[in-house]
């Protein structure tokens, strides 16, 4: 895709599923791709990989909750190819639980890394594409940005939340600044994993996590907004299984 073609372009939570996806396929279409995450064995894997493809990549270690370090990030991504054209917030958890079994500390977690890991990452890309007046957002949130049931209240929160913010900003930024929402449905992740509960994450598993999208579908839809001219802003895409038909 030509408007891909040397564009330099910063992925959080690249470390595995749909952040791996979009790396590698953007990378196919001839992007710079620079990767985040906090399992840096993971990141230099995935660049040994592109690289060994002909591709162009780098990574840096980065906690998205710790505002410096996205900021670190962003401008890594200038040191290395000179620009930084587009910014994917794609990190986040899915800790999911009932309100009344009071996992804060998860709440916490879920709130610091899905909204404030995005936020961090607008105020580390803000400048530099306000800096040249061009540049493009693209957070990927979840059908949970629309949809809410029981165990997902506090996650489909920070999604919603997510949704709000990408609106606010696409309204906010310069005309040649675009924002894109990319909301998968059930994908190939890690995503489950980090629930704590067993019985919840086997339910979870059994009833959300079926009919999975490849994390693919994910990157070719990120390539898709990104791939536009720079007068057309795609501002959302929800992407689900043909099988999914009850959220």
């Amino acid at each position: 895709m030509e408007n891909i073609k040397g564009k330099v372009i910063a992925i959080t939570g690249a470390s595995s599923g749909i952040g791996e996806a979009i790396a590698r396929h953007l990378a196919a279409q001839g992007a710079k791709v620079v990767l985040g995450a906090r399992r840096t064995e993971n990141l230099e894997t995935i660049v040994a990989a592109i690289t060994a493809a002909g591709g162009t990549a780098a990574f840096k270690k980065l906690d998205v909750t710790d505002t410096q370090d996205v900021a670190d990030f962003a401008n890594f991504a200038v040191a290395q190819y000179g620009t930084l054209d587009v910014f994917v917030n794609n990190a986040g958890l899915m800790p999911l639980s009932m309100i009344n079994s009071y996992k804060v500390d998860e709440w916490h977690r879920m709130i610091d890394v899905n909204i404030k890991g995005v936020l961090h990452g607008i105020a580390a890309a803000l400048p530099i594409f306000e800096g040249k007046d061009s540049g493009q957002f693209v957070n990927v949130t979840s059908i949970a940005d629309r949809w809410v049931g029981p165990t997902s209240t506090v996650y489909s929160a920070t999604k919603f939340a997510v949704r709000a913010i990408s609106e606010g900003l696409r309204q906010e930024v310069s005309a040649n600044i675009r924002v894109t929402l990319v909301a998968p449905g059930p994908t190939e992740s890690e995503l489950a994993e980090t629930i704590s509960d067993p019985e919840l994450k086997k339910l979870a598993i059994e009833k959300f996590r079926t009919d999975l999208l490849p994390a693919e579908a994910i990157a070719r839809a990120v390539a898709f907004a990104v791939a536009q001219p720079s007068d057309v802003d795609v501002n959302e895409i929800v992407v689900r299984p043909t099988a999914q038909k009850s959220f």
